[in-house]
């Protein structure tokens, strides 16, 4: 497994030569530097740490700087880390761009979803809610919520009003419908998480 950092730009369609419109994300992928090798014998895992962006001194944790500054490395503002099954062909201060990915495969992006603040049920889990009839006062409430005689308690995990959005979230076996390796852009059918501008991750997905 191999991934890179990306923002997401917003939504637009392309058209094949069939002439379908396809509805496409479009995503500001890379380029990503190489910051960090973690290999098994040190750390137990094989993963490389990559960085996206850049970030101020001034901004930065003077440990979290220290490890730029010991590598020669402009800081970075996002940090990730992406298991690999080998590292051959991977050195600290390395560049990876867009190009990795190719045209027609798939890939999995996270993100974490728009947080839409408080929420009731109707609108967080699509209950019915109660009757729209005259003198009804029960429209948007969950209705009975626990058992009077045994156990006499609401059951752990009940569905109730609360704070909606704002989750990390996975959007799985997207295509790759274009790559614009000038601009440091990838297309991808469908929608993925997240506002615009918002950061995601995309992995590539094992053949």
């Amino acid at each position: 497994m191999m991934g890179m950092i990306g923002k997401k730009v917003g939504m637009t369609q392309i058209f094949t030569e069939d002439g379908e419109a396809v509805p496409v994300t479009v995503l500001e992928v890379g380029p990503c530097t190489v910051t960090e090798l973690r290999t098994e014998t040190r750390d137990g895992y094989k993963a490389v740490q990559l960085g996206f962006g850049t970030q101020k001194e001034s901004r930065m944790a003077r440990p979290f700087l220290g490890q730029f500054k010991k590598r020669n490395l402009t800081p970075s503002r996002f940090v990730r880390e992406f298991r690999v099954d080998d590292l051959e062909g991977l050195e600290v201060g390395q560049s990876l761009k867009v190009d990795m990915f190719e045209k027609g495969k798939y890939v999995d992006v996270v993100g974490v979803t728009k947080g839409r603040g408080f929420a009731g049920v109707v609108k967080r889990y699509g209950f019915t809610g109660g009757k729209a009839t005259h003198g009804t006062t029960t429209h948007k409430q969950p209705g009975s919520i626990g058992s009077s005689a045994y156990p006499s308690r609401v059951i752990k995990g009940k569905r109730l009003p609360g704070r909606m959005g704002t989750a990390r979230y996975s959007a799985k076996n997207l295509e790759v419908v274009a790559i614009d390796a000038e601009q440091n852009v990838l297309m991808v059918r469908g929608a993925v998480p997240g506002p615009t501008r918002g950061l995601v991750l995309i992995h590539k997905r094992k053949d």
